[in-house]
Order: structure tokens, then C-alpha cells, then sequence
């Protein structure tokens, strides 16, 4: 496509969305919106699938010194990521048990924050599963890796997928009124 193909065919599908009334937030508010707990999986989950996500670019960018990550060391001991992952779970359960975020109609931001920071730290945790599995740095290692690859990920979708699966569809609908 030429570039002016592509700014004719954005300004399109732009112009399809304000006319045929195309709004993924009104998807979103009306599958999710009146359910606080369906949301809260949901952040959570997409917390989680992006955390798991982002862990993994930065951990490549890393390997191949790529960009501006580096390893953290503190004393001349490396850093693992599961350690911000086991801090954000120690934080945010510490936060639940003050019932700070628990109930989303008086607290609705803070409780949808504490739902993705469960999910985000979860997956640094769970990223380096192999580590606390084996009691040594395999991270790199094709022992356990692809288990807990194929894991995080299948668990990450299918939590977006039964949790979200309202939203998902509702976007949907909201996304064909641009075909038509």
C-alpha cells in the first residue's frame, strides 16, 4: 500500500466509527461495568498476560543488549524479576488486607489498579517459575522453559478469555459495524 492508500483507508474506517456509533468503551461498561468481580478477573488477567509479556521483551532486550535494560545487581548479587514480582504480590496483599481496592463501588480506580498489579506481579513470578522449581538459574535453559511458557501464556489467554469473553464479544459487535 502507498501511503496514500493508508491515510485514505484510516480515514475511512475513522469516519465508519463516528457514523455507525462504534464505541469499544460502551462494550466494555456494559459487559464488564456492572459485574465488579468479572472486571477484576478481567484486569487481572490482562495484568497478567502483559506483565508475563513485558517481562519477556525485557528480558531478550537484555540477553542481547538491546536498548536501555541492563541486569540489576544490589551487593554484587543479581536481581531476578520474580523478586518485584513476589513484592507486588506482597504489596498488593498487604493492600487487600487493609481493604484498600476490595470494593469497587466506592474505590472503582483503586480497585481495578490492585486487580492488574496482582496480575503483573503475578506473571513476574510465575515467569521465573523454573528458578524457585530448581533452585538455580535455568531461565535461559530449554529445562522447564517451554513448560512454563506454554503455560503462562495458555493460562493468561484463557483467563482473558472466560473473564473477558462479554467484552470480547460486545467488541465484536462494536468492530462489525465498521464492515458494514
Amino acid at each position: 500500500m502507498t501511503g496514500a492508500t493508508e491515510r485514505t483507508s484510516a480515514a475511512t474506517m475513522v469516519e465508519r466509527a463516528r457514523t455507525r456509533d462504534f464505541s469499544p468503551g460502551r462494550a466494555y461498561r456494559e459487559s464488564l461495568g456492572g459485574n465488579p468481580r468479572r472486571e477484576r478477573m478481567f484486569l487481572g488477567s490482562v495484568g497478567f498476560f502483559a506483565g508475563f509479556g513485558g517481562a519477556r521483551v525485557v528480558t531478550h532486550a537484555i540477553r542481547r543488549g538491546v536498548g536501555p535494560f541492563r541486569n540489576l545487581s544490589v551487593g554484587g548479587r543479581h536481581l531476578h524479576h520474580l523478586v518485584f514480582g513476589i513484592g507486588g504480590l506482597l504489596g498488593t496483599g498487604y493492600l487487600w488486607l487493609l481493604l484498600v481496592g476490595t470494593d469497587p463501588r466506592s474505590a472503582r480506580r483503586t480497585s481495578r489498579a490492585t486487580a492488574a498489579a496482582y496480575g503483573v506481579a503475578s506473571a513476574l513470578t510465575l515467569d521465573e517459575f523454573a528458578l524457585w522449581l530448581n533452585l538455580q538459574d535455568v531461565y535461559w535453559a530449554k529445562q522447564g522453559r517451554e513448560s512454563v511458557d506454554a503455560a503462562a501464556v495458555f493460562g493468561g489467554l484463557l483467563s482473558i478469555g472466560v473473564w473477558g469473553a462479554p467484552f470480547i464479544r460486545g467488541l465484536g459487535r462494536e468492530l462489525r459495524k465498521l464492515r458494514r
